[in-house]
């Protein structure tokens, strides 16, 4: 069975950071194309990064230059680095796979003074 397992989330003043974590299980992770979303209250699901595998990333413009996405196959497991935070960035953020298709249980970021 797919797993997509989140954590680091929580709370941090503006301009301080995090690293969100999620590790994968039950699909060839080294195959698949994965991305970091998240949602806030009231708001639209947004695609936040995406990273193939090959390597490749893309990134909302509004976090280009302050969030980074990566991948580690060996530990099967992709993080978001989270730098510059503001508080428009609070949201729960959710991993996904695609092809197959899954999502995590998502993890509460909260940026605030």
């Amino acid at each position: 069975q797919v797993q997509l397992v989140e954590s680091g989330g929580g709370w941090v003043q503006p301009g301080g950071s995090l690293k969100l974590s999620c590790v994968a299980s039950g699909f060839t992770f080294r195959l698949t194309d994965m991305g970091w979303y998240r949602q806030a209250p009231g708001k639209q699901r947004e695609l936040v990064a995406t990273v193939d595998s090959s390597g490749n990333t893309n990134y909302l413009d509004s976090v280009k230059g302050r969030f980074t996405i990566s991948r580690n196959n060996g530990k099967n497991s992709v993080y978001l680095q989270m730098n510059g935070l503001k508080p428009e960035d609070t949201a729960v953020y959710y991993c996904n796979s695609r092809s197959p298709t899954y999502w995590g249980q998502g993890t509460q970021v909260t940026v605030s003074s």
